[in-house]
């Protein structure tokens, strides 16, 4: 929501992003997102076809601005809510019931601003992990997240919860290959940096002035060596000896914030 604004209606448009080539989402069906900011941002995204909102009053209050009067919903109690989420879930009252976002083409990310860095995910099935790390890429101004269409988690309520709104704002792009997804971005003029604790490079040091894509590997078993292969260099991020690795999110937010800071 707007600071400062008046209230805004909080429905969607009824259009759909359009599919890509080579891109495809691994969710089927209606999504079920939960939660005050994953479910307001949904309510927002015009690119969201809505279909029923369960809500306590509460909830409903909760939210930035005003359902329109024939918007379904259905108010239930807490106990009747948690029936409908993961065992539990936080889902603060709300409940909506969508369906997934279009496919975007990885052509129109790398036709954008090159100034925005592009996240590359391989393999990183978590969506605690994935969630947290599109809310980081929205934070410091990426462009994208680039996954594969496979061993990437769908969209879904524990995904849209971690991002906390980033699901509705930060372009996802699934790819069938990802590292022919790699030579694309690398063919726009990009930098690909794979994150490795083993690199002896450390990662400001790495940095280019120009278009950058972080590349991030599946926590404990790293980036697969084909992916590693499609990097321009492998880097780590400096530590301490007393811890040896950090959580995937989290190296991804460092990675982020370094990368915001060379234009600071």
């Amino acid at each position: 929501m707007a600071k400062g604004g008046s209230k805004k209606s909080l429905r969607g448009r009824a259009g759909r992003m359009q599919g890509g080539r080579g891109s495809g989402r691994a969710t089927h069906g209606n999504v079920r997102l939960w939660g005050r900011h994953a479910v307001e941002a949904a309510l927002m995204n015009p690119a969201r076809q809505h279909r029923k909102l369960w809500a306590t009053r509460e909830g409903v209050a909760s939210l930035g601005g005003e359902l329109p009067a024939d918007f379904p919903v259905e108010y239930a109690d807490v106990a009747d809510l948690a029936r409908l989420v993961a065992r539990d879930a936080p889902h603060q009252g709300l409940v909506l019931e969508c369906e997934p976002l279009g496919d975007i083409h990885l052509e129109d990310v790398l036709s954008g601003d090159p100034s925005r860095p592009i996240v590359v995910l391989d393999q990183v099935t978590d969506p605690h992990n994935v969630g947290a790390i599109m809310r980081s890429a929205v934070a410091f101004g990426s462009a994208a997240m680039v996954t594969q269409d496979r061993h990437a988690p769908p969209e879904g309520g524990v995904l849209g919860k971690a991002a906390s709104g980033a699901l509705e704002t930060l372009p996802w792009v699934r790819v069938v290959n990802l590292a022919r997804a790699l030579e694309q971005i690398a063919e726009a003029g990009y930098w690909r940096i794979g994150l490795a604790g083993e690199a002896e490079l450390d990662f400001a040091a790495a940095l280019p002035s120009g278009p950058l894509a972080i590349v991030l590997g599946a926590e404990g078993e790293g980036l697969r060596h084909n992916i590693a292969a499609h990097c321009d260099a492998l880097a780590r991020l400096p530590m301490s000896g007393e811890i040896e690795s950090l959580n995937v999110s989290n190296a991804a937010a460092i990675a982020l914030y370094a990368a915001a800071m060379r234009q600071a």
